[in-house]
């Protein structure tokens, strides 16, 4: 059952790991722009956190063994439609449907070991699912990128493929089916759509006011809709006998507390997560391959130390790993920031390595102990729900991120780029096509015509953009971690107290 759970999870992980990896390569072979390389990543994420609390429900309804694999194949099957995507619309379209497998997998994973492990056996299991998850994690960016550089980025969504049919065959074996007995009401299919609603239009928003402008109707009117769709979210929730997402939950602090921690981090994580491959390859030279293995120190702390972590809270309780880690991972993020440009920047040893050992252990220290404080907190009735609730939680932190640091990344890349070429005294054609190219970022073309020296020149003034503009998402990153710390401090209390089943309405016509 752990194995099942294991490899499943680490599918959605893998893939997060490997685009983000194979993002410079799909640019230039899509000829895409940076905005769209961000709905690569939000068209998946968006309907994953739209969708994740309706496969928490649907596992505790209908069997979480059952909609486990359900997801398992409708992941494989829409990774099979990204590899054969013929342009970046197909590719997004193909990744929208990634994330509705996704959404039922991912639940289910972590509601199956809650089901099958008593409460005091599992921080233990959480923490070995978090590190054999993680070590799967490490094998997919390395991988995919030796496949981006020696083959095709069509590869890197294939090998979801073999991954799910390990899965569908331990899950029809080795898995045994498991239900709530408390989940007897219907679904709720509005407060599902007025989810989706509010984070669809904000993040679209968000991603598209840098080239659109925040007074352009569609940008308007999608801002408006997400927040109107939050708020009747909110009151469906409330009237609703059966919500999709019960804020009786949130009576409990240690709940709250959680799943505020890891809005605030992983939003962090995330938007960080998206732009460091970017500055890897587009900026400091790095093939995919190597940029893909410069996390395997973060995955390998987290695979050999996992274990350990999950333990804390068994022995210390909560507070301690989920105040600390934040703290840890904070100084991980700041000192991302460091590195400059290329040649200025460092060997990867001297500039990358210290952030991401850093970093590695702030996230070892609070996932295992955070996962296991968000399953403890609920009834054993509730742990797809619990899953369900976090996970979204996570995934729509990261969502959000990416839009924002996106506008913030568009706004001093922009800024930079226009006082670098004033500094470079360029001529006004020449910069009129530079930032002409600015929606590309760091995947900037130099205009054709230009000799070797100006285009030396200019391909610099491109990268120092870059950076400022990375080093302000790094610090911001930063900053949220220690938020986050100071969210733990205050809400998580040192002993976990579980929370009684939500009423729910019985079944009927």
């Amino acid at each position: 059952m752990l194995a099942a759970a294991i490899v499943g999870s680490s599918m959605a992980f893998v893939d997060g790991t490997v685009v983000n990896v194979a993002l410079p390569a799909i640019q230039r072979d899509l000829r895409a722009t940076a905005f769209e390389m961000q709905w690569v990543v939000e068209s998946y994420a968006l309907l994953l956190a739209g969708l994740l609390l309706v496969g928490g429900s649907l596992g505790d309804r209908f069997g979480r063994r059952r909609i486990f694999a359900i997801g398992v194949a409708v992941f494989a099957l829409a990774s099979i439609g990204c590899a054969f995507a013929a342009d970046v619309g197909q590719l997004i379209a193909a990744r929208a449907l990634q994330g509705v497998g996704a959404a039922l997998l991912v639940p289910g994973s972590l509601a199956l070991i809650s089901a099958s492990f008593p409460e005091r056996e599992r921080g233990g299991a959480i923490g070995t699912w978090s590190g054999f998850s993680g070590i799967t994690a490490a094998v997919g960016p390395v991988l995919g990128g030796l496949l981006v550089d020696h083959y095709s980025w069509v590869w890197a969504f294939l090998i979801n493929v073999p991954l799910a049919l390990a899965v569908l065959m331990i899950a029809w074996r080795r898995v045994p089916e498991s239900r709530s007995a408390a989940a007897t009401g219907g679904l709720d299919l509005r407060g599902a759509l007025l989810a989706t609603v509010a984070l669809g239009g904000v993040v679209y928003a968000f991603i598209e006011a840098p080239t659109q402008h925040w007074s352009a109707v569609p940008v308007r009117t999608a801002l408006l809709a997400g927040i109107a769709a939050t708020v009747a979210f909110v009151v469906v929730e409330v009237r609703t006998q059966s919500p999709l997402l019960p804020l009786s939950l949130f009576r409990n602090r240690n709940f709250t507390g959680a799943n505020l921690l890891t809005l605030l981090l992983y939003a962090a994580l995330g938007g960080a997560l998206f732009f460091l491959p970017l500055n890897l390859i587009q900026v400091q030279g790095y093939a995919a391959s190597a940029a893909g293995a410069a996390l395997l120190p973060f995955i390998l702390i987290m695979f050999v130390f996992s274990r350990w972590a999950g333990r804390l809270v068994d022995r210390f309780g909560p507070k301690l790993p989920l105040v600390a880690g934040p703290m840890i991972a904070a100084i991980g993020f700041a000192l991302f920031a460091l590195p400059g440009v290329a040649a200025s920047a460092g060997s990867y040893w001297s500039s990358f390595f210290p952030a991401v050992v850093v970093l590695g252990f702030g996230m070892t220290v609070t996932v295992a102990p955070l996962t296991t404080t968000v399953m403890n907190s609920v009834g054993s009735d509730l742990s797809g729900i619990a899953s369900g609730v976090n996970n979204a939680v996570a995934r729509t932190a990261a969502l959000l991120a990416i839009a924002v640091f996106g506008m913030i990344m568009a706004w001093a890349f922009d800024s930079r780029l226009d006082e670098h070429l004033h500094q470079a005294g360029v001529s006004p054609e020449v910069s009129a096509f530079l930032n002409s190219q600015s929606s590309k970022l760091a995947g900037a073309e130099i205009p054709p015509d230009a000799n070797a020296a100006v285009a030396a020149t200019l391909q610099r003034v491109v990268q120092l953009s870059y950076v400022f503009g990375f080093r302000w998402i790094m610090l911001i990153a930063a900053a949220l971690a220690l938020l986050s710390a100071l969210a733990a401090s205050v809400l998580i209390q040192p002993k976990p107290r579980a929370v009684p089943s939500p009423r729910v309405a019985p079944a009927g016509p």
